[in-house]
């Protein structure tokens, strides 16, 4: 459907559809898992005495984070692919490189900017992501997925050797590229913190545009709808 706006009011228009709400919630789950574990893997809990043969604590929260980002990983992918089926909303996580090439782009980005910072007392609406969410988007949250799938993939890959599928495909080139394991361990886990900064913003400005804005943001992710509350 097209944006239909009419006196600042959104008639209610279908914007996110089933595909990508699963995988924005399935997401959003991999990344609680994946922060977790992630978390104490790099400051893991104190030893518990006895034989270790008697203990698999550890073990369970690394399976948890390898099967958590192994999901991550394909949901990524799926989230990719769909950008090619779906609406035009679905497109748009992926496409901010093109837009900030247009003047109408970059006045929103700069309208809502104002808008965040409490200088503009209402924005102009948006059906999805305005401008400059789909920005944060793009740069924090699908640059760096990227980023964090690709060095989990190798850190994961050099741990099943240089026999498998995985290490060929990923562990070959980033380990290298970025300094071998130790490196890419550290950047890993700055990775994590870099996208948890992300949730939190995020967050944060969901909630926010949901109570100033005058259409629905969150009920959205959960039923596609996007309904204006004037």
């Amino acid at each position: 459907m097209n944006t239909v706006v009419v006196d600042r009011r959104i008639i209610p228009t279908y914007v996110w559809e089933l595909p990508v709400r699963i995988w924005h919630w399935v997401m959003a789950l991999c990344m609680v898992v994946l922060g977790i574990t992630g978390y104490l893997i790099g400051s893991p809990l104190p030893s518990v005495g006895g034989e270790a043969s008697a203990h698999f604590g550890f073990g369970y929260i690394r399976f948890a984070h390898f099967a958590a980002g192994l999901v991550f990983a394909v949901v990524f992918v799926w989230r990719v692919i769909w950008a090619f089926f779906g609406n035009r909303y679905a497109r748009e996580l992926f496409l901010v490189p093109l837009k900030m090439f247009t003047p109408v782009w970059w006045r929103g980005f700069i309208s809502q900017g104002q808008h965040y910072l409490f200088i503009r007392r209402e924005a102009q609406p948006w059906l999805g992501h305005n401008p400059l969410a789909m920005s944060a988007m793009f740069f924090m949250y699908a640059l760096g997925t990227v980023f964090m799938i690709c060095t989990g993939l190798a850190l994961y890959g050099e741990g099943l050797g240089q026999q498998s599928w995985i290490f060929q495909a990923f562990s070959s080139w980033v380990l290298p590229l970025l300094g071998y394991s130790q490196n890419v361990h550290t950047l890993h886990h700055l990775g994590m913190w870099y996208l948890i900064i992300f949730t939190i913003v995020h967050l944060y400005m969901v909630v926010r545009e949901d109570i100033c804005s005058g259409e629905t943001v969150i009920s959205t992710m959960i039923n596609g709808w996007r309904v204006s509350k004037k």
